[in-house]
């Protein structure tokens, strides 16, 4: 059942015993992961994380879930809980705890401990409970058993919920490597466990999906990072997302035999494995992590840089690496930078940009295209038929991809003999009912982006991100014009200026005469208003940049009368 947020009015009021299901965030895109569960007048969270900003949100920080829905609600809030440590499933709690600092926050060891870093920077102090797999915790009218999963992460989480309305497994990210660097598996017998018992509503991740077959296990990096630092001659820069643990890990072991010292540089890079070494996760070897001010007396091929921006994050280390604008990191031809991780949908632009700026360094540039440098979190198409089989859940709500990931996971679940009418291929707003183990879609709520801009959260509006495209895509030009008010001739003018759009203005001597003329013609049709005639401007602008340049830019024109 695939269902568009346009079709539906607004829910009904929830009838008793029924859980109702939003999410806020992650249905339709990689990132900004937010769920909503609401029974007995009580709401149950689960992940609360951020979309990265791409191409299409210029001077964005971040984007975050719409909390609109339950801003006047958050008394309700019996707990937030985190299947995992990564951004598009934490990033946002910060802000959210903003609103109610004491919501309780539930999470395995290490995902508590990177969020409470997190919040540290944000001088809040919450309120955590940590969980194991196979624990137990009841939240109001919620009982939430907690399961072990393998993912790109230590310590990752599925969760079930059972209401009396009936149970939900939510996998959170998953895959079912059988060889995992810290011999955690995703726990399929429990799984099995509760597709036994019945589970009503099965919410899968879907990041994977179109991939067929099995993922690769991470133990297949070690000898290809392996080759890569026996082979280096010179600095080597390993890019990772800043909380992937096992892959920092395999780098400090590469660094370690191979004699080299490691520096981790950004920020979040350096709080994040600082982190996860406190809490046991991240052994380091002695003697290999320095500062960067050790480092500068090392020789270059002693040296490896651990650092943010293999998503192509335009202030990561890596980009400003890229760009020549790093304060302290230049590249020299020679040095090789290993980009260790999956391209994220919609990131690919930006990752290339990055990379071929690295290679007009002179750089050797490793990633996912020509080297096994990483592997993927979450579970493939085979993996997912398994959990399908496995649980053989009654619904299925594909969650965390964009729609073709959807589609293609619905498509999986249909494969395995759930009826068509029973897989909920849903879009963030959507109102899912789940009622004596019958879940349907009920209608919508508005939902829309909260950008973070600099130090303002949620006042960019979608006008004016609109013109940030604009002006940063097709350019500015502007006009000004003074005219006589009582004949509506030029008197001075028209001065046009560009922004972005064309070096030589003379290219507008051209359209000076058909502005005039313009002009002229509304004033000569009765056009007395500064507005009418600033419509005039734009429409003859307008016309002439398009049939000439086949540009659309922001045109503003300014006219004065006297």
């Amino acid at each position: 059942m695939s269902m568009s947020h346009q079709n539906w009015p607004p829910p009904p009021e929830l009838p008793e015993g029924t859980l109702r299901i939003v999410h806020l965030g992650g249905l339709g895109e990689i990132g900004r992961n937010m769920a909503v569960f609401e029974i007995d007048r009580k709401l149950l969270i689960v992940d609360c994380g951020v979309l990265f900003p791409k191409d299409r949100f210029p001077g964005v920080d971040l984007v975050l879930p719409d909390f609109g829905y339950i801003a006047d609600r958050l008394d309700d809030v019996v707990g937030l809980i985190l299947t995992h440590g990564h951004e598009d499933h934490i990033g946002a709690v910060p802000y959210l705890l903003r609103m109610r600092e004491d919501i309780p926050i539930y999470g395995s060891r290490l995902t508590l401990g990177l969020v409470k870093a997190k919040l540290q920077e944000h001088r809040i102090t919450p309120v955590t409970v940590e969980v194991t797999g196979g624990q137990i915790e009841r939240l109001g009218p919620y009982e939430c058993e907690f399961i072990n999963v393998n993912h790109s992460i230590p310590d990752a989480l599925a969760v079930a919920i059972r209401t009396r309305a009936g149970t939900v497994l939510h996998t959170g990210d998953f895959k079912m490597d059988q060889l995992p660097l810290d011999r955690r598996l995703t726990d399929l017998r429990a799984f099995a466990r509760l597709g036994e018992a019945g589970v009503d509503l099965l919410m899968i991740d879907s990041t994977n999906a179109e991939v067929p077959g099995f993922t690769v296990s991470e133990r297949e990096i070690t000898p290809v990072l392996d080759r890569v630092f026996a082979q280096a001659q010179h600095r080597i820069v390993v890019a990772a997302v800043s909380t992937h643990v096992h892959r920092v890990q395999q780098v400090l072991n590469a660094a370690y035999a191979h004699g080299r010292k490691v520096v981790f540089v950004g920020r979040s890079m350096v709080r994040n494995m600082g982190v996860a070494a406190e809490l046991g996760y991240l052994h380091v070897p002695p003697g290999v992590v320095v500062d960067f001010s050790a480092a500068e007396s090392l020789r270059r091929d002693e040296i490896v840089l651990v650092c943010t921006g293999s998503q192509g994050e335009p202030l990561a280390a890596l980009s400003r690496i890229a760009n020549r604008d790093h304060r302290q990191i230049t590249l020299d031809p020679g040095d090789t930078v290993v980009l260790a991780a999956s391209l994220i949908p919609g990131n690919e632009a930006a990752v290339y940009r990055v990379i071929n700026g690295l290679t007009r360094l002179g750089a050797h540039v490793i990633h996912q295209g020509n080297a096994r440098v990483h592997v993927s979190g979450h579970a493939s198409a085979g993996e997912l038929l398994y959990v399908y089989n496995i649980i053989q859940p009654r619904h299925v709500m594909p969650v965390h991809g964009e729609p073709r990931h959807l589609a293609a996971n619905a498509f999986l679940a249909t494969q395995t003999g759930i009826p068509r009418e029973r897989v909920i291929v849903a879009e963030d707003g959507l109102v899912v009912d789940l009622a004596n183990g019958e879940a349907s879609i009920v209608g919508a709520i508005s939902c829309g982006y909260v950008y973070v801009d600099g130090a303002s959260v949620g006042e960019l509006t979608e006008a004016e991100l609109k013109s940030r495209r604009i002006l940063g895509d097709e350019g500015f030009i502007s006009i000004a014009v003074v005219l006589d008010s009582s004949t509506g001739k030029v008197l001075t003018g028209p001065e046009i200026h560009a922004f972005g759009f064309a070096e030589d203005e003379s290219i507008f001597d051209e359209v000076r005469p058909l502005i005039v003329a313009a002009i002229a013609e509304a004033a000569a049709a009765g056009t007395v208003d500064d507005y009418e005639f600033q419509q005039v401007i734009r429409r003859v602008v307008g016309k002439w940049v398009n049939q000439s340049y086949r540009r659309r830019p922001m045109i503003v024109p300014l006219v004065l009368q006297t």
